[in-house]
């Protein structure tokens, strides 16, 4: 009899739960065809997501979240919080990584990017730990995707390693003033340098940055002919005050084989600075950039 009453108690314990995993379930803003092949710890965790990401938008006017997601269709939006929990990632993450927005969310970052690039999240994240630290993040990092090279999705047993330029601003919880996070917007760098627009030029390196090829946009673009920077390390050209931009570009291309600086001066033969930005990719024995 005892043993009936249990065996009872606890099916009517399993409906319960099954019924508050099931209200919690409904109310996560999701597709109702995603909502269906949750699971219980993937409830609980996107759960807490949603209930952080609420936290840190109360009171804001969402629409300016909304403005920013159409400015970066180039790439995804990434939140992270100080112990870098990926609090919430945009919709369109799948895209680029072959890996679902429910699949990432609630997770460490840890978990995903290169093992050697923990080190620089990591100062990262502790300078977003200090309270009103509201200094501009712009790093590139390496993360596993499930995306082949044709495009397809593949399994995390199979994933690969994509590189990342990651930029972006903490954002203080206006709920607690001690709680914050970083707010990036990641855009994955190409594997190729096939030149996209006619303001660009390719250019080829030595590993000590000297130039070994140029072509011949960059008469147009900044005056020189090829023949004339044959030889000329980069850093020649390069206004002094932005040595440290280069300096950091050339780093993350020996560690990550890919890189992006940020914007800095480059002499143009006539005269004067332009301001650009330069993507490399490391290709053995020569750097190509464009």
């Amino acid at each position: 009899m005892c043993s009936a009453i249990s065996r009872e108690a606890a099916r009517r314990r399993r409906r319960v739960e099954s019924d508050v995993f099931g209200d919690l379930s409904r109310l996560l803003p999701l597709q109702p065809s995603v909502r269906a092949h949750l699971d219980k710890p993937s409830v609980i965790r996107l759960t807490l997501s949603y209930i952080r990401m609420q936290a840190l938008l109360k009171g804001e006017n969402t629409s300016k979240t909304n403005h920013m997601y159409l400015k970066i269709l180039e790439g995804f939006l990434m939140v992270l919080s100080t112990m870098g929990d990926m609090i919430f990632l945009s919709d369109n993450v799948s895209k680029y990584m072959g890996l679902s927005q429910t699949e990432l969310m609630g997770h460490n970052i840890f978990e995903y990017t290169h093992p050697c690039d923990h080190e620089e999240i990591r100062h990262n994240l502790r300078l977003t730990a200090e309270l009103g630290c509201s200094q501009k993040r712009d790093f590139v990092l390496r993360i596993k995707s499930a995306l082949t090279h044709r495009g397809r999705v593949g399994n995390l047993k199979s994933t690969t390693w994509k590189v990342l330029h990651c930029q972006g601003r903490v954002k203080l919880c206006t709920a607690s003033s001690s709680v914050s996070c970083l707010l990036l917007t990641c855009r994955p760098l190409p594997l190729s340098h096939t030149l996209l627009s006619t303001h660009t030029f390719t250019s080829q390196h030595s590993m000590d940055m000297r130039f070994t090829y140029c072509d011949q946009r960059l008469t147009s673009l900044l005056g020189y002919r090829p023949e004339e920077l044959l030889g000329r390390s980069i850093y020649d050209l390069c206004h002094t005050l932005d040595t440290s931009c280069l300096n950091k570009n050339h780093l993350n291309l020996c560690l990550k084989s890919q890189s992006v600086s940020g914007q800095y001066r480059m002499l143009v033969r006539s005269g004067g600075y332009v301001w650009v930005e330069s993507h490399k990719i490391l290709k053995i024995p020569n750097l190509f950039w464009s």
